[in-house]
């Protein structure tokens, strides 16, 4: 093997390429060396910011590569530095959909709700207000996040957020920004990883750019988030390579060691990592090649992470890239993985906000808005105004709490206030100037979509659709629910074909998934008559079920796995739950519920992981007569499942009891032990506390083991489990 040429002797001997004698071999070795150095110069330049080749240097092993691949067109390839320079124009970008949503995150503006954060997080992990939770602060970054994919190192993909399920496709534009690799330096790395990150411009190059502009007389960016966005959704990827874009990781997304047999869509359920907290995946992650911000920060408790807010809020106006808030994680992946997810949000990260910007406009109309989880949210429509860098017509009013607290009416002045990418919202009324004969907003008595009740539970601000099953607002989330893995668990129906089937007028409730034929399936983008038999036979197979799975599926707010299993465990059959639910009687609402059997009122709550909430949304949930009939139609579709014997929860061998499973269990999987604890009554958790009763600890078990050893915690491996309870 050839000895690697080195950069000096590379620029000393330029390959000849007029003389039509140089082999392929040799053009081959050189072009290797060409594209190792000029990416390892990238690297230090763009990532590093540490320069180690004079610009005359670079620029001329650059000529020699483009020289040499025009020579050699087979040579090029897709971590070379010539992709940088951008390929052929677009007629469009193609749709990506995600294998991991890209989700948003919940906010917090002040002190006190970062501490609330905090103790949300303690309270679902059933913590000690001693215990201390660790976290990652990082600033948040104002641009265009982005999913990027990498298959053995080479960049092979990259989308835009789009709405969160997919997005644009926008690899040959991302190919052109220096600070994104396009092959991962050193080893390690997975067959198949995704990272997210943030496209931005920073404000030098902001400014050059406007310079730019106005010299050559062509219109200003108003802000460099905008000149970001615009950059990067050029169908001329050549036009993106000249503007000033930076990217800069800030997570992984879907990891996978085989890539064959890496599914198309994934949860986050089965996440991969490459380390076991945040901040140690973004070392590595720079190790591999990828920018990283250097404010990110590793914090031993929620204290120390509000004075590390306090103080990058101080530094914000020095930094040289645009930010509109920091954002707040928790460190260890395990307790990510045990706090889970609302909605389309984690409950382990919060995003601190910075005081808004306010811009004075008039309310033109009033409107109700129906959400995907039936929420009722009033918008006020607005004379357009200029504020925190766009545009606004629009801003949310939240509430009709809110609406009275402000008494905002049509054709008030008022306060429009605008955080970062927060929606905007109303902040005051300029009373002095309402107009004689305004009226007071009255807040709807029907759903506006669907007609059904609208509710409002008690010590709930926000009202809601009592269609979950019925309202066409709620249609494709309520779908896309039901028919998920731990739900109904419909392989091959994925977002993309439940959008399709909602917009084409399909299916109007979930029982209609049952009713689809052959023909109409098959005529969607995408599929064709074999998958869409695929997926009628899975539709078909997913008739037989369990009781658990089937109120899992129905959606009801805060209803989840384990609560379904609990519910179904406790009374055995969908009626005797639905009883349950409509003569429960909140003991705050005894006026509101003239039901005097007390033993009925109070079955609901005698379920484990059920309290007055939760009753009080199962109550309002199987009132609704729209729920009801699309439950029996689905029971008339064939949808079933066996009874199951009720057994005294009390006398479980478990019951009352905290499991950890931890390391890698070789009889059985991790979901077959979890489901037998549970049958035995216990509840399994993600983390080790000093409420654990037992952790069953397999081969590779680490920090939760050693947890449990040092709080002194019973442990035992696999194999005890078995003998222990395999006759259970």
């Amino acid at each position: 093997m050839a000895a690697k040429l080195t950069v000096q002797q590379l620029l000393a001997k330029p390959l000849q390429l007029d003389t039509g004698k140089v082999k392929s071999d040799q053009a081959s070795a050189r072009h290797k060396a060409l594209v190792d150095a000029l990416n390892d110069h990238a690297y230090r330049y763009y990532v590093k910011d540490d320069p180690v080749l004079p610009d005359a240097d670079y620029d001329q092993l650059f000529r020699q590569l483009l020289d040499l691949e025009q020579q050699f067109p087979e040579l090029q390839n897709p971590d070379s530095p010539s992709q940088r320079v951008g390929g052929e124009a677009l007629d469009r970008f193609d749709s990506v959909t995600h294998r991991l949503p890209m989700l948003s995150l919940d906010n917090a503006f002040n002190k006190e709700e970062l501490l609330a954060f905090d103790q949300r997080l303690k309270d679902r992990l059933d913590w000690d207000a001693s215990d201390t939770i660790a976290y990652v602060c990082e600033p948040k970054l104002d641009g265009v996040a982005v999913s990027i994919t990498y298959q053995n190192g080479v960049l092979v993909q990259a989308a835009t957020r789009g709405d969160g399920s997919s997005g644009e496709d926008v690899t040959e534009n991302v190919k052109t920004i220096n600070t994104v690799p396009l092959r991962l330096r050193g080893e390690g790395y997975p067959a198949l990883l995704e990272v997210r990150g943030e496209i931005y411009i920073g404000h030098q190059g902001f400014a050059e750019m406007n310079r730019k502009a106005e010299q050559a007389g062509d219109k200003a960016f108003v802000n460099p988030r905008n000149a970001a966005a615009g950059s990067l959704r050029q169908l001329d990827p050549k036009i993106t390579a000249a503007r000033p874009l930076t990217m800069c990781v800030y997570s992984t997304g879907f990891i996978a060691d085989d890539i064959e047999s890496a599914p198309e869509q994934n949860s986050y359920a089965r996440q991969r990592f490459i380390a076991d907290t945040h901040y140690d995946s973004i070392q590595q992650l720079a190790q591999w090649g990828f920018y990283t911000n250097a404010e990110v920060a590793e914090l031993p408790s929620i204290d120390a992470a509000i004075d590390y807010v306090e103080q990058l809020t101080q530094k914000r106006q020095a930094l040289d890239y645009d930010i509109d808030g920091i954002v707040c994680k928790v460190n260890l992946f395990d307790l990510q993985s045990e706090l889970g997810f609302v909605s389309r949000a984690p409950r382990w990260a919060i995003a601190y906000k910075f005081p808004a910007e306010e811009a004075v406009t008039r309310v033109n109309a009033i409107e109700w808005q129906v959400g995907r989880t039936g929420a009722l949210t009033p918008v006020a429509k607005l004379e357009p105004v200029f504020v925190g860098g766009v545009t606004v017509s629009n801003a949310t009013l939240h509430n009709s709490d809110e609406i009275a607290r402000l008494d905002v009416r049509k054709h008030d002045a008022v306060v429009v206030r605008r955080a970062g990418d927060v929606i905007p919202q109303v902040a005051r009324v300029l009373f002095e100037e309402r107009k004689k004969g305004a009226r007071t907003v009255k807040p709807p008595e029907q759903c506006p979509v669907c007609e059904s009740p609208v509710v409002r539970p008690e010590d709930e601000a926000v009202m809601r659709c009592s269609g979950g099953l019925f309202c066409s607002a709620q249609l494709k989330e309520a779908i896309k629910h039901f028919v998920s893995r731990k739900a109904m668990d419909i392989d091959g129906l994925g977002d993309k074909i439940v959008d399709q089937l909602v917009e084409q007028n399909l299916i109007a409730t979930v029982a209609d998934l049952y009713s689809l034929s052959l023909k109409p399936v098959a005529a969607l983008e995408r599929m064709a008559e074999k998958s869409a038999g695929n997926l009628i036979a899975a539709i078909e197979q997913s008739k037989s079920t369990s009781l658990a799975r089937f109120i899992y599926a129905l959606g009801i707010r805060e209803v989840g796995e384990t609560t379904a299993k609990n519910l179904a465990r406790h009374f055995g059959n969908l009626p005797a739950v639905i009883d349950a639910a409509l003569h429960y009687k909140d003991e705050k609402n005894d006026d509101k519920n003239d039901d005097k059997n007390t033993d009925k009122a109070e079955l609901l709550t005698k379920v484990d992981d059920v309290g007055p909430v939760v009753a009080n949304h199962l109550q309002l949930f199987f009132q609704s007569q729209h729920n009801i009939e699309v439950i029996e139609q689905l029971q008339k579709s064939g949808v079933h499942w066996p009874d199951i014997a009720v057994d005294a929860v009390a006398e479980l061998p478990l019951a009352g009891q905290t499991w950890v499973l931890t390391g890698t269990l070789e009889a059985l999987t991790r979901d077959q032990a979890k489901q037998q604890l549970e049958a035995l009554g216990a509840k399994v958790a993600g983390s080790v506390s000093k409420k654990t009763h037992c952790v069953v600890a397999g081969p590779g078990a680490g920090s939760k083991l050693a947890k449990a050893e040092s709080l002194g915690i019973n442990v035992i491996d696999e194999q005890a489990f078995i003998n222990r309870f395999g006759n259970e």
